[in-house]
């Protein structure tokens, strides 16, 4: 005779710990993540809140880890960093909250950072600044980066 074995399906809260044992979710990731593998929108609240009451989640405080590590650790402007945040779920409020005051330095450091990896020599001008500012980097700091490489440049 052969028998079926049949597998119980964890509870949402359980699916919800091991999903954020992997890695920061977003609530709204989170839920989503839930629902497709179709757990009941009650069963699914009741975890975010008991996630939130036990601080397993929080938006906030995810977001703000994220975005200075994004900010601290790599060459995307502050637009592409928003972006990429958005898409893991934070609510752009609070993307936009975790932006300092003062950009223009890190920003500028930044494009210059791209515009070396992507130009082994100078090229021309609006190229470069159109590459920037796909970046997501401002006028000013894609013209000012571009301006210091080509001067770096005639001094080589």
């Amino acid at each position: 005779m052969n028998k079926k074995r049949f597998s119980t399906k964890p509870s949402a809260k359980a699916k919800a710990v091991e999903l954020l044992s992997r890695s920061d979710q977003s609530v709204r990731r989170l839920t989503d993540k839930l629902v497709r593998r179709d757990y009941g929108e009650e069963e699914i609240q009741e975890t975010i809140e008991w996630l939130q009451a036990k601080r397993f989640i929080d938006d906030e405080a995810g977001c703000k880890r994220r975005f200075d590590n994004f900010y601290e650790s790599s060459d995307y402007s502050v637009k592409q960093i928003c972006a990429k945040l958005m898409q893991k779920g934070y609510p752009s409020d609070i993307v936009y909250s975790c932006v300092p005051d003062e950009i223009y330095d890190v920003e500028l450091t930044k494009a210059a950072n791209v515009l070396r990896k992507k130009y082994k020599a100078p090229a021309a001008y609006q190229k470069m600044m159109q590459y920037l500012y796909s970046k997501g980097f401002s006028y000013e700091a894609a013209r000012d980066s571009v301006e210091q490489y080509l001067a770096e440049g005639d001094n080589t």
